[in-house]
Order: structure tokens, then sequence, then C-alpha cells
């Protein structure tokens, strides 16, 4: 069970849960608790001054990383194996011992990489110009047709910390790319839940994805109407894509971007669609 302070005008003030249709789980809301006062940490600013080049910043072109590797003078989005990865190739091992019922553990192995989304160290992705923010969304497709065909790889994550409350090791622009020999937990269930949907059979243990009789679509593209129709949650939208505040928020600040068509992966995009990624970004 999460919690989410997400208000509603439809909601009300009470307290109520919600249904995440993508992961066949409930939250709880709770409206009321945003008017409490708050004694809690403030985060601080991040620095206001940040240089276009730092010469201990292990990302900026030219500078030598911890492992002894020198970066190149890259001029636009450059791409390298982590030197931390969460995820190694597989080597040559013992199987692991048996364990009791409860502590099981397997191997899993993975690709791991970084990316840079551009030689100035003082830029966000949304800073970047939107010509730019292309290249980084090329790259991202890149990379995932180069790893998806691989035999070893079930599934390509991209994703960005960014900030020091996030956890974000380094301010340089950048993001990292996962890809796991396993499907992890949460595409898992959103996979099942939205094949269960797609089906119409009872694949979930809610009777909510149900879809509409006699309707065999995509879950989000469903949803994606309704949200246009209420146009309560929506924050911006362009040719292709609308970003939304998802009626199962979790957090107080929260989107998800959707594309108007069915697309099933992001190597499907065609060009037209990737500019209109990269400007919703920008945005």
């Amino acid at each position: 069970m999460n919690h989410s302070e997400t208000t509603s005008t439809s909601a009300g003030a009470r307290p109520h849960r919600r249904y995440n249709p993508l992961t066949d789980e409930w939250l709880l809301v709770s409206p009321h608790r945003a008017t409490r006062p708050w004694l809690g940490a403030v985060e601080k600013l991040p620095p206001a001054h940040v240089p276009a080049y730092d010469p201990k910043c292990y990302l900026c072109p030219g500078n030598t990383r911890v492992n002894g590797a020198v970066n190149p003078s890259y001029p636009g989005v450059y791409v390298f194996d982590n030197d931390f990865p969460a995820l190694l190739l597989p080597s040559p091992s013992l199987p692991l011992s048996p364990s009791p019922p409860l502590l099981v553990s397997t191997p899993e192995s993975g690709i791991c990489r970084v990316v840079c989304f551009s030689p100035r160290h003082d830029l966000t992705l949304a800073q970047l110009p939107v010509e730019q923010i292309r290249a980084v969304v090329d790259t991202w497709v890149a990379q995932c047709e180069e790893l998806g065909a691989r035999a070893d790889v079930t599934y390509v994550q991209l994703f960005e910390n960014r900030g020091e409350v996030m956890g974000a090791s380094n301010p340089h622009p950048h993001g990292q790319l996962w890809a796991n020999e396993h499907l992890p937990t949460e595409p898992a269930k959103e996979q099942r839940c939205q094949l269960a949907y797609l089906s119409g059979e009872d694949g979930a243990s809610s009777a909510f994805l149900r879809p509409p009789s006699g309707t065999r679509r995509p879950m989000l593209l469903d949803y994606l109407e309704i949200e246009q129709r209420e146009g309560e949650r929506i924050v911006f939208e362009n040719a292709h894509f609308v970003c939304l505040a998802p009626f199962w928020a979790v957090w107080p600040f929260e989107v998800m971007l959707l594309p108007k068509q069915h697309i099933r992966r992001i190597v499907d995009m065609a060009p037209p669609q990737r500019d209109a990624l990269a400007n919703a970004l920008k945005r």
C-alpha cells in the first residue's frame, strides 16, 4: 500500500483509495493531510552558478575517470560502459548452494551504460536545444536496438536520477541504461496487467482490469481517452504525446508521458514521434 496526497475535485477532500490498473494495486489518497504544518527538512537549492566545464568532473570531455579511462572530447552525446555497474556479464562460476525455502537467490547478468547528454557540465536535459535532445532520443533508440538484439537481454531500462536529493552522484547531465537478463518486477506487473486488459480475460485479481464490453484496445489508449475527455490532469500535449498527472499518482509531483498512438517499444517510433518526444522532454 502506497500513500499519496494527490488532490482531486471529483474525489473530494476525504481519504479514499485509488486503483492502479498498470500494477493491479490500490493506493491510499489523503488530500486533507496537505494542510498540515511542515517542520521537517527543507532541501538546499543547488549551486546558482555551475561551470560549463569542470576539470574535476569524471563525465566532462577530456577528463580522466576513476578507472583511468580518458573521455574523448565528445561534441554531443557520449555513451560508455558504467565504471561501477549494477549488473555484470555472466562469468563461469560455481552454482549457488542450496538455500532455505524463504532465502532464495539466483544469478542476474546484464550491461550498464552511462549516457552523457551533452559536453556542457552546466545544463540539464531540458535546457538543451530541441535538436540536441533529439540526438539523445536517437541514442536511446540505437542503444535499445543494439542491446535488445542480444539473446541474454530481456529488458532495457532507460532512466535518469537528477540532483543530490535523488542520489545522483554527478551533476553533469547524464542518464543510465540497464540491460537486464530478466524482466524487472515493475515492468513485469505492468505487462501482465496490460495483457490481461487487452485479452479481456481474468488475468489479474481485480475485476477493474476488464475492458469495456466489446473493446479490445491497449489499456493506456483507453486511459488516455478518459483523461483527454476530463481534462483535469493534462499538463500539456503535442502532436504525438500527452503529459499528464496519472490518476493513481504516488508522489505529489508526478507525471506520465503517453503516446497518442500505440507504440510497443521506443525503437518503433517514427521520426515525427522522435521529434515530438524531444519536444516533450524540452517542455
